[in-house]
């Protein structure tokens, strides 16, 4: 994508959103995390379901059953309730803290390699894509570094 006869004050550009989503670790990590929250959010439903069964059972038994014995039920069931809601919150959370971990891992990563194709090609500025308003797609950068992000990094390490 480089061309030699641009000067060395050209300032040149990549889509850091586009790197982040489709090098080959950073989609490999966008995967996983998705079918962990897709898996966690499965097994939450079907605990919620089991749950609004039990509300019905309840409810249908309110007259059989003694007051106290109704209202131990009611509060038993408050409390998986309220399980269950901690126990979505905590998955989006590790979710969430999985994406940064990510995120930082690839940035970490890919500073270095930014910085020495700079070096190599002669260029004193690169600025992210979302930034721009129009640009030549010759100073595009982007897929020359994530070949070269591709070979450093495989994967990253979530767990």
């Amino acid at each position: 994508m480089f061309e030699g006869n641009l000067a060395a004050d050209t300032p040149f550009y990549l889509d850091f959103r586009f790197i982040l989503n489709e090098s080959k670790a950073g989609k490999e990590a966008q995967n996983y995390l998705k079918n962990k929250l897709d898996t966690g959010i499965k097994a939450l439903q079907a605990k919620e379901k089991a749950l609004q069964e039990e509300e019905k059972k309840i409810i249908q038994q309110k007259k059989i059953i003694s007051a106290e014995e109704y209202k131990k039920k009611v509060t038993s069931l408050r409390s998986k309730v309220a399980a269950l809601q901690k126990e979505r919150n905590d998955l989006l959370q590790e979710v969430s803290k999985k994406r940064a971990k990510a995120k930082n891992e690839l940035l970490r990563t890919l500073n270095p390699i930014i910085k020495e194709y700079m070096q190599e090609k002669k260029i004193r500025m690169v600025v992210d894509k979302k930034s721009l308003l129009l640009a030549d797609e010759n100073l595009d950068i982007t897929n020359d570094i994530i070949g070269i992000l591709n070979k450093k990094l495989k994967s990253i390490k979530l767990n």
